[in-house]
Protein backbone atom coordinates (compact mmCIF):
# COMPACT_ATOMS: atom_id res chain seq x y z
CA UNK A 1 0.00 0.00 0.00
CA UNK A 2 0.89 3.49 -0.44
CA UNK A 3 2.92 5.36 2.82
CA UNK A 4 1.27 8.07 3.71
CA UNK A 5 3.77 9.08 6.73
CA UNK A 6 6.93 9.18 4.39
CA UNK A 7 5.13 10.96 1.56
CA UNK A 8 4.06 13.71 4.40
CA UNK A 9 8.01 13.46 6.12
CA UNK A 10 9.27 14.69 2.63
CA UNK A 11 6.90 17.19 2.15
CA UNK A 12 7.92 18.82 4.97
CA UNK A 13 12.07 18.12 3.86
CA UNK A 14 11.28 19.84 0.40
CA UNK A 15 11.94 16.33 -0.87
CA UNK A 16 9.13 16.74 -3.21
CA UNK A 17 10.54 14.38 -6.05
CA UNK A 18 11.17 11.48 -3.23
CA UNK A 19 7.59 12.29 -1.99
CA UNK A 20 6.54 11.72 -5.74
CA UNK A 21 7.81 8.33 -5.68
CA UNK A 22 6.83 6.87 -2.49
CA UNK A 23 3.32 7.09 -3.59
CA UNK A 24 4.37 6.09 -7.44
CA UNK A 25 5.49 2.35 -6.49
CA UNK A 26 1.28 2.08 -5.70
CA UNK A 27 -0.39 4.20 -7.88
CA UNK A 28 1.88 3.29 -11.29
CA UNK A 29 0.77 -0.38 -11.26
CA UNK A 30 -3.04 0.44 -11.16
CA UNK A 31 -2.75 3.84 -13.28
CA UNK A 32 -5.37 2.51 -16.24
CA UNK A 33 -7.95 1.86 -13.13
CA UNK A 34 -10.09 4.34 -12.77
CA UNK A 35 -10.89 3.93 -8.99
CA UNK A 36 -11.08 6.70 -6.45
CA UNK A 37 -8.70 5.57 -4.51
CA UNK A 38 -6.64 5.31 -7.63
CA UNK A 39 -7.17 8.76 -8.82
CA UNK A 40 -6.80 10.28 -4.94
CA UNK A 41 -3.38 9.30 -4.74
CA UNK A 42 -2.91 10.40 -8.33
CA UNK A 43 -3.89 13.78 -6.86
CA UNK A 44 -1.13 14.13 -4.54
CA UNK A 45 1.42 12.86 -6.86
CA UNK A 46 0.63 15.61 -8.68
CA UNK A 47 0.40 17.81 -5.16
CA UNK A 48 4.46 16.69 -5.22
CA UNK A 49 5.09 17.95 -8.64
CA UNK A 50 3.11 20.91 -8.32
CA UNK A 51 5.58 21.69 -5.55
CA UNK A 52 8.53 20.31 -6.84
CA UNK A 53 7.98 22.89 -9.95
CA UNK A 54 7.58 25.89 -7.09
CA UNK A 55 10.92 24.80 -6.12
CA UNK A 56 12.26 25.04 -9.75
CA UNK A 57 11.01 28.34 -9.85
CA UNK A 58 8.73 27.29 -12.36
CA UNK A 59 5.37 28.57 -10.97
CA UNK A 60 3.27 28.67 -13.73
CA UNK A 61 2.78 25.03 -14.75
CA UNK A 62 3.66 24.60 -10.77
CA UNK A 63 -0.21 26.17 -10.35
CA UNK A 64 -1.51 24.35 -13.42
CA UNK A 65 -0.75 20.82 -11.71
CA UNK A 66 -1.85 21.62 -8.48
CA UNK A 67 -5.39 22.00 -9.80
CA UNK A 68 -4.69 18.68 -11.15
CA UNK A 69 -4.27 17.79 -7.34
CA UNK A 70 -7.18 19.69 -6.68
CA UNK A 71 -9.64 18.47 -8.99
CA UNK A 72 -8.96 14.76 -7.53
CA UNK A 73 -8.77 15.89 -3.72
CA UNK A 74 -12.64 16.51 -4.41
CA UNK A 75 -13.00 12.48 -4.25
CA UNK A 76 -11.70 12.19 -0.35
CA UNK A 77 -14.17 11.63 1.86
CA UNK A 78 -14.07 12.91 5.31
CA UNK A 79 -14.93 9.79 6.47
CA UNK A 80 -11.37 8.04 5.46
CA UNK A 81 -9.39 9.98 8.27
CA UNK A 82 -6.01 9.06 7.01
CA UNK A 83 -6.63 10.79 3.56
CA UNK A 84 -8.49 13.20 4.80
CA UNK A 85 -5.92 14.12 7.40
CA UNK A 86 -3.38 13.72 4.43
CA UNK A 87 -5.58 16.48 2.35
CA UNK A 88 -5.58 18.72 5.09
CA UNK A 89 -1.76 18.61 5.20
CA UNK A 90 -0.81 19.13 1.59
CA UNK A 91 -3.29 22.30 1.45
CA UNK A 92 -2.44 23.91 4.47
CA UNK A 93 1.48 23.32 2.88
CA UNK A 94 0.71 24.41 -0.41
CA UNK A 95 -1.04 28.05 0.92
CA UNK A 96 2.48 28.62 2.64
CA UNK A 97 4.77 27.46 -0.17
CA UNK A 98 2.67 28.08 -3.51
CA UNK A 99 1.64 31.61 -1.86
CA UNK A 100 -2.16 30.66 -2.55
Amino acid sequence: MYNINRYSQLILEHKFFEAHEVLELFWFPRRKEKGKEVLIIKGFINAAVAFELKKRERVTPSLKVWQTYKKFSNYIDKSDKELYQLKVFIDKFANEYLDL
